[in-house]
């Protein structure tokens, strides 16, 4: 995975905490900024590289991650490149690409607008339709036109800009404003953010009397703003973004391509843009006096105009789209591949087209850039680290190599030398799921056998007739071990062929059942480990959740007992079972995986069974992620899939609702658990669970009930 971030969600957060209109919850509450932040924090565990616009972005904006830290990343890299153990802790590699742009249709133009005007009066309508829109508003057109091009959000800072022009009257002598605002009909029925921006502007322009000098145009076309950007240079003006923060900065790339110098903020995109385009000054977007003070010179300085006009003109090309293209994929080119590593079955069924990984990659037609691919990935590393671009060759033969790759990629067809299932055997046949016409998913977190015996046989029930048939498969997924699932399927009178697979400790462990009584009840899929072992820590993770364990303590008993402990025996190479004595007094799931994010240990932690037990899993492993497996390597569509929940579960519990798949949460059951587990989450589960879309509906746990909804869903006929 390459990750290319926009506006980061921490750094968000900060700004409006800043400009002090909205409390933390409120943030929340209109942006779920928790959960967006979340997304981001799995994005850097998951992702080889992270693919940035500007060096600000990295020190100042990924650094408020748990999941990276600038210094210890470089420790890492150092220690990788002396070939010396991390100790299982992973940071992805960090790429600054400046962002791309289509300049070839875009001339810059040279002229007196004065000239234009004149020789035009006659004939106004030769003009484009928005520099009469713009011009109407001014008392002297011909005056050096600032330029602003941003929506009516606080972010962006239009405001402050309005008050520092109107405050400098030799500027407001020297120059028109034009701010292009987005498009709108009417105030009232704009956004109440909007709105509030745009009132603001109105009110300072009257505050100040501004008119003939400002312009505030109601609408612009997309293809307008070539026009509005040769209307500023014409004028000989200046283009400004005084936003709080801009990520990228595409505008002031943009408005150099056509001639105009900038004046731009200095935190984010607009520092390392000007360090190429050397075409302006940068101000600090809450100093109001110092956006003043570079207006006035960049308009009142001829020579320094020009100046950074020519410069904007002849550095342009560092931020084609083609530039970005060629370092972007030669990012790529660097990393190691990793494909799913399997055989393909020999049972006979035809999975040609659905045993594919990677039909994205079907698209890859045109590999005319000059780059030189790897087709080895690097030679000492298991992280995706800076490695030889490739070897030398023929550019006929290389494509075709990198086709035939990219061929055996989607087909997985590499072959693996670990020992898994004998395809010879009878155990080794192809799994049962996929001769069927819809799998069931039970997925109900209860903390005990018997509330779980009790609702498997409910669903069983509700589709009897089918699953006598063959037609329906059942899959247990669980945060039980494969040893607790022996002892649930005695307890509860269940045989393991009553179901296809089975889903161990929280997604880590994929077990099928076997149709010989000899082969034994289960054989497990091997292959399914070479998939989720990347970026697993480890003994290094190991002996750090043991740290941790030993640090829980109950502070309010007499004697400091430890209220988590290793459970051993429930352990497994790719799952750190820990029991918990005091649910209530352990810290809450985002704490612990806050401290392994710190420590660049990349693994998913999850309160199971109502608090009383701790896994902690690879982070590519999870029970909704195990479903995604199943699709990828025996071709059993997600969409015939239906997932059974409780209104609550395990603190994987919202990877199982959402998606392509079909979801029946049972009224009333595990319920208790979200007060226990889930009290204490960074953002509600109401910002995830997607409770009105067509795929989720709810049932009583009663069979009539289970089939009524089976049937709403179109998974049964009535």
């Amino acid at each position: 995975m390459l990750f290319t971030g926009h506006s980061l969600g921490r750094d968000k957060l900060e700004q409006l905490l800043k400009q002090g209109r909205l409390s933390r919850d409120e943030i929340n509450s209109t942006y779920k900024i928790m959960r967006r932040i979340e997304a981001e924090e799995l994005s850097l565990d998951v992702s080889e590289i992270v693919i940035t616009s500007t060096r600000q972005e990295i020190e100042e904006q990924w650094r408020l991650y748990d999941g990276f830290d600038p210094i210890l990343e470089r420790k890492l890299r150092a220690r990788i490149r002396r070939n010396v153990s991390c100790y299982g802790r992973f940071m992805p590699r960090m790429a600054i690409i400046p962002p791309g742009m289509e300049f070839h249709h875009i001339v810059p133009q040279d002229g007196d607008m004065d000239g234009e005007i004149e020789g035009n009066e006659d004939h106004p309508s030769s003009h484009p339709s928005i520099w009469i829109e713009i011009m109407r508003f001014f008392t002297n057109s011909h005056k050096p036109m600032i330029l602003a091009l941003a929506r009516p959000d606080p972010k962006k800072n239009i405001t402050t800009l309005v008050k520092a022009f109107g405050e400098c009257r030799p500027l407001r002598e020297l120059a028109n404003l034009t701010l292009i605002m987005g498009n709108r009909d009417g105030i009232d029925e704009m956004s109440s953010t909007s709105a509030s921006v745009l009132l603001s502007v109105l009110k300072l322009i009257d505050k100040y009397d501004l008119y003939g000098q400002v312009a505030y145009p109601k609408h612009h076309k997309q293809s307008d703003v070539p026009d509005i950007y040769r209307l500023a240079a014409k004028t000989k003006g200046v283009f400004i973004n005084p936003a709080f923060i801009e990520p990228f900065g595409l505008t002031l790339i943009e408005a150099a391509a056509h001639g105009l110098p900038m004046v731009a903020t200095k935190n984010g995109g607009p520092v390392d843009i000007h360090r190429v385009l050397d075409n302006g000054l940068l101000v600090d977007p809450h100093d109001q006096q110092s956006i003043a003070d570079a207006l006035l010179k960049l308009v009142a300085e001829k020579h320094l105009w020009a100046k950074c006009r020519q410069n904007g003109l002849k550095n342009i090309h560092h931020f084609s789209w083609p530039e970005h293209c060629k370092a972007y994929l030669s990012k790529i080119a660097g990393c190691k591949p990793r494909h799913p590593q399997w055989q393909k079955s020999d049972d006979g069924a035809d999975t040609s087209d659905t045993d594919s990984p990677g039909d994205s990659l079907r698209d890859i037609q045109d590999l005319s850039l000059n780059l030189r691919f790897s087709l080895d990935g690097e030679k000492t590393g298991g992280s995706g680290n800076d490695s030889s671009l490739g070897s030398e060759g023929n550019a006929a033969d290389k494509k075709s190599k990198i086709e035939n790759a990219v061929l055996a990629w989607s087909k997985g067809v590499v072959k693996d030398t670990r020992k898994a299932v004998d395809h010879n055997s009878s155990s080794g046949k192809f799994p049962s799921l996929r001769r069927r016409k819809q799998i069931f998913v039970v997925a109900v977190d209860f903390d005990n056998f018997a509330s779980l015996a009790e609702a498997t046989r409910k669903i069983f029930e509700a589709v009897e007739k089918e699953r006598v048939e063959g037609s329906i498969g059942f899959i247990l997924s669980t945060s039980l071990a494969i040893s607790e699932i022996c002892s649930f399927l005695a307890s509860g009178g269940f045989s393991p062929s009553d179901f296809d697979a089975f889903i161990c400790n929280s997604g880590s462990d994929l077990y099928y059942s076997t149709p010989n009584p000899e082969d034994g009840p289960f054989v497990i899929d091997f292959y399914y480990h070479s998939h989720i072992e990347y970026r697993w820590g480890g003994e290094g993770l190991r002996k750090t959740l043991f740290r941790w364990s030993s640090s829980v303590i109950d502070k309010k008993a007499e004697d400091a007992e430890r209220i988590v402990s290793s459970a051993e025996q429930l352990s497994t190479d790719y799952c750190y079972a820990f029991t918990v004595k005091k649910p209530g007094s352990v810290p809450p799931v985002k704490e612990l995986q806050k401290v392994l994010r710190i420590q660049a240990l990349r693994c998913h932690a999850i309160y199971c069974q109502n608090g009383t037990r701790i896994n902690v899993i690879p982070v590519l492993a999870s029970r909704s992620q195990a479903l995604r497996y199943l699709y990828v390597r025996w071709g059993v569509e997600l969409a015939s899939m239906v997932v059974f929940v409780g209104e609550c579960g395990d603190t994987d519990y919202e990877g199982l609702l959402g998606g392509l798949h079909k979801s029946v949460i049972l009224k009333g059951v595990c319920s208790s658990a979200s007060s226990q587990i889930h009290s204490n989450r960074s953002y509600p589960l109401s910002d995830i669970m997607p409770l009105e879309s067509p795929n989720v509906v709810q049932a009583a746990e009663e069979s009539s009930a289970i089939r009524s909804s089976l049937e709403q869903l179109g998974c049964l006929k009535s």
